[in-house]
């Protein structure tokens, strides 16, 4: 069955009509989505719906609805067959209820929350966007041509930016000015840039750079600000989700076997519910919200598994997880039996991920090495135009001055002009051009616009220098960028791998010997390390996610990568904490 069908079942379940708010209509409208749902429900003459968002949100509450019944039924059918005590009772009716409502309620909110994070992802290479708009116009002042070439980047932005080059495509018009106002509610100096670039591109000569300068001021400074201020508003609530959410339950294990001897309702179905479902839960909504509201800025270079640099066999990533696995077991020999779970998951998950996304995070690098100088690189050719050199020959002058993986590619681009006897372009950008294989979008608008440079020859010298200036902007601001959530994102790393699991493993060890010397019946110590075990694994993936999230905007295979050393460091902590603690007991 479709899920429009789905969809459309469950809307005529609903128990009233409810009408939608604008937000959801515009996010369902970003997002693209069109299950026929609306259409569907409108053919039942007993179902009215006004738009697809209203049926969208009815849908919700049919599904809330059959998760209510279905809930309830089944916890009666189980409460009148076997002798379930009145507080468990109470606690699954609360859960079933509470289930109900939260699909209710993400129905509602969930597209605005998805559409919100995929604006904020696309919005990240703003910086970028207005950069290429700027170089361009240096090069050659036309608003048209600038529009059309900021457009050629990848990305949900740079698609919108085209689709309006196309619509004022036979009009005076570039697109920048509609471009800009479509995503003003968004970011107010993305606007302010690209029309500033649009009347740069008809100023007189001398005021174009000034115009230019302003327009890349406007989108920095701007970009400066809103992480700063998110850098500023998220660390209370970080500091709250890690003292609510990471300390105050892992100092609770510790007594929680003295509260079991003495009366406080505390069981092993209570603790898994509590510890492992609950906990997790709030953590995970609470990093949404956060990541949510994080301001867009400097996506990581897009890699995918096509790369020639990147391995598409799962076999070895298995291999992997298995070798771990019986490395945990093997290390877990002279330990507790229930130690072996978390170690062989933990272990054999993290290294797992590790190896699957450690050949992306290797090409990344490569393409972070190839960015890092840039910017000497720009001056050192633009300076060479300047004096009268054609752009080919500065480029392979320069190469020996430039440092690093910069001067790397400089060279193999001129070793692939005097062999292949070919243009800048395909020199860098060609087949066998020396940045075919680096994903860098900011190493291939320079050499766009070198190549570019070529054709105007000693004129674009200054053009070229002034690329360096801006390039070496953006690097500054995004390395700003960085520190200003360095303290957040580090303190979240190191609990997800070190401290948290390490502080679990010592209250699971106490609380052991602490049961051992009490009365009554406490808690096992396998259950509660076990659930505690869990814990601490969860915690390690979902603190580590949301970090990387605000440090680097939510990329799969970062957030992969990064997930996979916080399992392994947490597997590690974990026993070591569990064992120092119960020597020194």
């Amino acid at each position: 069955m479709e899920l429009s069908s789905i969809l459309s079942a469950l809307a005529r379940l609903a128990p009233f009509s409810t009408e939608a708010d604008d937000d959801l209509e515009r996010a369902l409208a970003y997002l693209g989505v069109d299950f026929e749902i609306g259409r569907e429900v409108e053919a039942d003459p007993e179902v009215e719906v006004d738009s697809e968002a209203e049926a969208v949100v009815r849908a919700g509450d049919g599904a809330a609805v059959t998760l209510a019944s279905g809930g309830l039924g089944v916890l009666a059918l189980v409460s009148a067959a076997l002798p379930v005590p009145a507080s468990y009772f109470a606690a699954g009716f609360a859960a079933v209820i509470a289930l109900a409502l939260g699909v209710a309620f993400l129905a509602r909110r969930g597209p605005v929350w998805l559409a919100t994070a995929r604006r904020t992802a696309a919005l990240g290479a703003a910086p970028a966007l207005v950069a290429r708009a700027v170089l361009r116009t240096r090069v050659e002042p036309a608003s048209e041509r600038a529009a059309a070439f900021a457009a050629s980047g990848e990305g949900p932005l740079a698609d919108s930016l085209a689709a309006h080059v196309r619509r004022a495509a036979g009009t005076p018009r570039s697109g920048l000015a509609a471009f800009g106002a479509a995503w003003s509610d968004w970011n107010p100096p993305l606007r302010r840039a690209v029309l500033l670039v649009e009347a740069a591109a008809d100023a007189p000569a001398g005021e174009r750079d000034r115009s230019l300068d302003r327009a890349m001021d406007a989108m920095l400074d701007g970009t400066r600000d809103r992480m700063a201020a998110f850098a500023e508003r998220v660390r209370g609530p970080t500091t709250a989700l890690y003292a609510f959410g990471v300390l105050l339950p892992l100092a609770l294990v510790a007594v929680l076997p003295a509260a079991s001897v003495a009366g406080v309702p505390v069981s092993v179905p209570v603790l898994v519910a509590i510890y492992d479902l609950l906990l997790p839960a709030v953590l995970l909504v609470a990093g949404a919200w956060l990541l949510v509201r994080r301001p867009a800025a400097f996506p990581p270079p897009a890699v995918s598994r096509a790369h020639p640099a990147v391995p598409n066999r799962r076999w070895p990533a298995i291999l992997v997880a298995a070798v771990a696995g019986l490395v945990a077991i093997g290390a877990t020999v002279p330990l507790p039996a229930w130690t072996r779970w978390p170690a062989v998951v933990g272990s054999s998950v993290g290294a797992a991920l590790v190896w699957w996304f450690r050949p992306v995070k290797r090409v990344r690098d490569d393409a972070r090495a190839v960015e890092e100088n840039l910017a000497d690189a720009l001056y050192l050719v633009g300076r060479r135009v300047s004096d009268g050199a054609a752009v080919e020959s500065a480029i392979a002058d320069a190469a020996p001055e430039v440092a690093g993986r910069t001067g790397d590619a400089l060279a193999e681009a001129a070793g692939v002009q005097r062999r292949l006897r070919v243009g800048v372009r395909e020199a860098f950008l060609g087949e066998h051009g020396a940045l075919a294989d680096v994903p860098s979008p900011q190493a291939q608008t320079v050499a766009s616009l070198l190549a570019l440079a070529a054709r105007e020859g000693r004129p674009a010298g200054r053009a070229i220098v002034s690329m360096a200036d801006h390039v070496d902007d953006l690097q500054r601001v995004e390395r700003e960028a960085r520190r200003e959530l360095a303290s957040v994102t580090g303190t979240l790393r190191n609990t997800a791998g070190i401290f948290g699991p390490l502080v679990g493993g010592a209250t699971v060890a106490l609380a052991d010997g602490m049961a051992s010397g009490t009365l009554g019946d406490p808690l096992p110590t396998a259950a509660l390390g076990l659930a505690v075990g869990a814990y601490v694994l969860v915690l390690a993936i979902i603190l580590a996610a949301i970090a990387t999230g605000l440090e680097r905007g939510f990329d799969r295979a970062l957030v992969g990568y990064r997930v996979g050393l916080a399992l392994l460091a947490a597997v590690g902590s974990f026993l070591a904490g569990f064992v120092g603690a119960g020597l020194a007991a």
